[in-house]
């Protein structure tokens, strides 16, 4: 008499060997190798752009930017333009309409987001997974919706005169909470509660455990959509130019770079000068916060 054995496949060993195989997959040399192109065709056209940014009007309208390797002719007039020859192409005032407007509408959602995290995630209170839900759902409302009710909201209020910036810091604020909350809650959620109990026997209120334990753990978190958070601002033409009312006084940087081929798109060579100095600040903003901003998004993608 022949026994049969039955040979059940261990979902977990499936579910290993098959993480294996894609890790396998993705840091073998064809990976490496796609990896390098991709690299190289998203880099090109911004060498190429820096290039051509220090290159004459005449050069950059007949030939190519890779001429330069031939006849190499280098000028710094188009930043002389882009930053101060005249009104109609100075881009000083602008960048700093952008920094005005950029701080504070990464800082507002920010704080009233860790805040709002907080509440959803440690605080117990009746409703709060509803609410939850409510304010993740936001996230699906587009922002071409709010544009007009807030800018009827706004115009000709006496306190849109006294604080010109303040329509824009609103819809970038209101735009820029439901995922603030939902990427904060989310790393606030890993957070073991364990560590919050014994912070809680030891006496501490919920302000102590908020400033000593949830704000130093969450600045990876913190930071890296304070980088999202500035990029989305910063690169904004669309609420900037519906807000601003085509006043140059309150116009980003966006809106100046619209503008800047001129009226028949006869200038636009400075397009190439005013696309570097648009990314200074972003530049400056990514390094800085680099390690934190790595640091942020591996968080929680390993579990132990």
């Amino acid at each position: 008499m022949s026994t049969q054995q039955i040979t059940q496949v261990n979902p977990t060993k499936r579910q290993g060997s098959a993480a294996g195989s894609f890790k396998r997959l993705v840091s073998n040399r064809i990976a490496s190798v796609i990896a390098l192109v991709i690299a190289v065709l998203w880099t090109v056209p911004t060498f190429g752009l820096f290039v051509s940014s220090f290159r004459p009007e005449a050069e950059i309208k007949s030939s190519g930017w890779w001429h330069v390797f031939t006849d190499p002719q280098f000028t710094l007039d188009n930043y002389r333009q882009v930053l101060g020859s005249s009104s109609t192409t100075d881009l000083s005032g602008f960048f700093l309409n952008s920094i005005v407007i950029a701080v504070p509408a990464t800082l507002a959602p920010l704080v009233l987001a860790i805040m709002a995290s907080y509440a959803f995630s440690v605080l117990e209170w009746k409703g709060r997974d509803l609410v939850f839900v409510g304010v993740f759902a936001l996230q699906v409302v587009p922002l071409q919706m709010a544009l007009i009710p807030l800018l009827r909201l706004f115009s000709g209020s006496a306190i849109a005169d006294v604080f010109p910036f303040l329509s824009m810091w609103v819809a970038h604020t209101i735009f820029g909470l439901p995922l603030a909350i939902f990427l904060l809650h989310n790393f606030m959620s890993e957070v073991p509660r364990d560590l919050i109990e014994a912070a809680r026997i030891d006496g501490a209120g919920h302000v102590a455990v908020f400033l000593r334990i949830m704000l130093p753990l969450m600045l990876p978190a913190i930071a890296s959509y304070a980088i999202f958070q500035f990029l989305w601002v910063w690169n904004d033409l669309l609420v900037g130019l519906t807000f601003s009312g085509g006043s140059q006084t309150v116009q980003p940087l966006t809106a100046a770079l619209s503008a800047l081929t001129g009226n028949r798109g006869q200038d636009w060579h400075l397009l190439t000068a005013g696309a570097f100095v648009s990314i200074i600040i972003p530049l400056i903003v990514f390094f800085a916060l680099q390690r934190y901003f790595v640091r942020g998004l591996l968080a929680g993608s390993v579990k132990g």
